[in-house]
């Protein structure tokens, strides 16, 4: 590029995505004289998914802003909460978040999520489809502009990753409501009509029962329900709901 120079700095939140140089504060840019604001940013690998306010010398701007020489830029972070306008809030999820959406679908959270890798042309479209946040790890993938909204997942551990999405688009929690497995909506079994379902061992042991609408899974507060039940609570007592 050698077009104007701008002098650009980034919240400390954002300052992970670029490059070393970047992250010490207000840096010097060159611009193209054409392209946006945006597309200046999100070409130095800052994902507009996590951009809040654009301010150039002091005064928000548009992502289609086209910078001018000498101004003075400072990209801050997405704010949290952050509220998704248009449509009831739901997540899709990439192949590489299956915990993540287990725990999401655990607490009642609309989330998505298909374990085979379907790429991310179809992952964006889909977003856009159902009108889905996007959640992904994958930089390339939330900068596609079909997808309708997106969200970078910043850890590789679960547990910070479930608190990141929570803190950042506080959903409702409804926790034991959702199949694990699919996704559907669970409700009450009596148990004399899913027993053919279950192992003798669990026939004689248990009486209440839930059931998929969708897959017809069957679930029971079993061996694992101790430690399903320990992540509930934390997430209930930190982000609120109603804990069963």
């Amino acid at each position: 590029m050698n077009g104007p120079e701008i002098q650009i700095d980034f919240a400390p939140e954002l300052r992970l995505f670029v490059a070393s140089e970047r992250r010490r504060g207000r840096t010097a840019v060159l611009t193209d004289g054409s392209s946006t604001l945006g597309h200046a940013v999100e070409s130095l690998g800052v994902p507009l998914t996590e951009v809040g306010p654009l301010l150039v010398d002091g005064h928000e701007v548009a992502f289609a802003h086209i910078p001018a020489a000498g101004e003075s830029v400072e990209v801050r972070a997405v704010s949290r909460p952050q509220r998704v306008p248009g449509a009831p809030l739901r997540f899709l999820l990439d192949v590489h978040l299956g915990t993540l959406a287990r725990r999401l679908r655990l607490l009642g959270i609309d989330a998505a999520y298909e374990s085979e890798d379907l790429g991310d042309p179809a992952l964006a479209a889909l977003s856009a489809a159902q009108r889905r946040v996007m959640l992904s790890r994958d930089r390339g993938l939330l900068r596609r502009r079909e997808i309708w909204a997106g969200a970078y997942v910043y850890s590789d551990r679960p547990d910070d990753q479930l608190r990141d999405v929570l803190e950042r688009f506080a959903p409702a929690l409804a926790p034991w409501t959702r199949c694990t497995a699919c996704n559907g909506e669970l409700g009450p079994a009596d148990k004399e009509t899913v027993q053919e379902r279950l192992e003798h061992g669990t026939q004689r042991t248990y009486d209440v029962f839930a059931q998929c609408g969708n897959c017809r899974r069957v679930y029971w507060r079993g061996a694992h329900h101790a430690r399903l039940a320990a992540i509930v609570e934390d997430a209930v007592r930190e982000f609120g709901g109603a804990a069963a």
